[in-house]
């Protein structure tokens, strides 16, 4: 049996996108992704609401230890959840 890799995304055309300590605008920033970088969504978890080019929403993509980028500047395809929650 083979394990389903996560999936890999486009951020939002354009966008500088922030990356943060935790789900919410109130983290701290920890580095900013260029514009046209790709993401590997690791979980979600719900945090702050944020408007972005695709909607708001209240989901936050974990993209590695620490680091929490709103999807609301991620391309997934879906309005809801794409991957399991953060524990």
């Amino acid at each position: 049996m083979t394990a389903v890799a996560a999936g890999s995304y486009p951020t939002a055309p354009g966008y500088n996108v922030n990356v943060r300590s935790g789900p919410g605008t109130q983290y701290r920033v920890v580095r900013t992704l260029p514009r046209g970088a790709r993401v590997t969504i690791n979980c979600q978890k719900p945090g702050q609401a944020v408007t972005g080019p695709y909607g708001t929403t209240n989901i936050w993509d974990n993209i590695g230890v620490g680091e929490y980028v709103s999807d609301a500047y991620v391309r997934t395809g879906s309005d809801g959840y794409v991957t399991g929650r953060c524990g």
